[in-house]
């Protein structure tokens, strides 16, 4: 199963580094990964498999989430079915 992961927040440093920390321990890869910064604002989307991810959807969910609330950015994390379902036109 593929995912999406957004993270939007003020710019600081250690996002990246924070995140991606997170999903190598649960054994989440990273397919790709898009990251902008406009005027102070971070903005990151990446496409993940979760295939071989040692922990349960929820849990993954529930950390991603707590992880935002540390580093002050919202992260979400949204099955890719759903999320192109919730996108297409």
């Amino acid at each position: 199963m593929r995912a999406v992961i957004t993270v939007l927040g003020c710019d600081r440093v250690g996002i990246i580094s924070a995140v991606t920390a997170l999903l190598a321990e649960s054994n989440t890869n990273i397919l790709d990964i898009s990251q902008t910064i406009m005027s102070d604002i971070f903005n990151m989307i990446m496409i993940v498999d979760l295939s071989s991810c040692s922990i349960d959807y929820q849990e993954l969910q529930k950390r991603l989430t707590e992880k935002g609330k540390g580093l002050g950015v919202e992260i979400r994390i949204q099955r890719e079915e759903l999320f192109r379902n919730m996108h297409r036109i």
